[in-house]
């Protein structure tokens, strides 16, 4: 009988990133997870309309600097009135558990890197490049330091949320799948396909990355990783491409 072979590291490493959980935190009791459905369905809605409206406001518009904030606390107050946020933990190369830090920002990067690909696609595609160049016009024709700011406030906000209050007022066995759909669902609201897109891909992986650390700090990491770097990124790329 032929002896199995050990996984490669490749594998161990997906197996520990993305799947086999880390942490196991206690379960919500029945009250609170009432709440943070409440909680929830009140965000998912506030949040879906004033990201439509905030996309609305024409680039240059001061407006646009207190309505990106007024989102980010939106999504903050219900990441933090729905659930207590735990930060969480991944496994270490010695076998044992620490807090979250090179590994979800090397996936976050990982993630820039599929974008960027992505990125020389779309600017030939007059249908998708035309509401990213809409998008990316706030950081053109207003202060790139702020949008920055901005943006990755957003994105630790979100994952407030989506990974902490939405993920927890879910069903057990709908979490990952749930949360994905609902948060390709809102960013639909922004009216570009490809933040579409990337809400099913950045959605996907910050949901197995809380699965698998118990927290919302890995998902928080990945995501500034990738919202900062496309916002820099993405400009120069369609530029070039013409």
């Amino acid at each position: 009988m032929t002896a199995r072979r050990p996984p490669s590291r490749l594998s161990r490493l997906a197996r520990d990133t993305f799947w086999t959980p880390v942490d196991q935190p206690a379960g919500q009791p029945p009250a609170a997870v009432a709440r943070a459905r409440v909680v929830a369905a009140v965000t998912l809605v506030a949040g879906a309309l004033v990201l439509w409206l905030t996309l609305r406001i024409a680039p240059g518009d001061a407006l646009f600097y207190p309505a990106t904030l007024g989102l980010a606390a939106i999504w903050a107050i219900g990441g933090m009135a729905g659930a207590r946020p735990r930060m969480g933990w991944v496994r270490t190369r010695s076998g044992g558990k620490g807090r979250p830090g090179l590994e979800p920002l090397l996936i976050g990067l990982a993630l820039v890197a599929l974008f960027v690909v992505g990125a020389l696609v779309v600017a030939r595609v007059p249908f998708l490049r035309g509401p990213v160049d809409e998008l990316l016009d706030h950081a053109k024709f207003g202060s790139l330091g702020v949008v920055l700011v901005m943006t990755m406030l957003n994105g630790v906000a979100e994952e407030l949320f989506f990974r902490g209050t939405l993920y927890d007022a879910m069903p057990p066995g709908w979490r990952i799948g749930g949360t994905v759909v609902l948060y390709a669902a809102v960013t639909a609201a922004s009216g570009v396909p490809l933040l579409v897109l990337a809400g099913v891909l950045l959605g996907g992986v910050t949901a197995l990355q809380r699965r698998v650390s118990g927290g919302v700090l890995a998902p928080i990491i990945t995501h500034i990783t990738w919202s900062a770097s496309m916002l820099l990124l993405l400009p120069p790329l369609l530029s070039a491409a013409g």
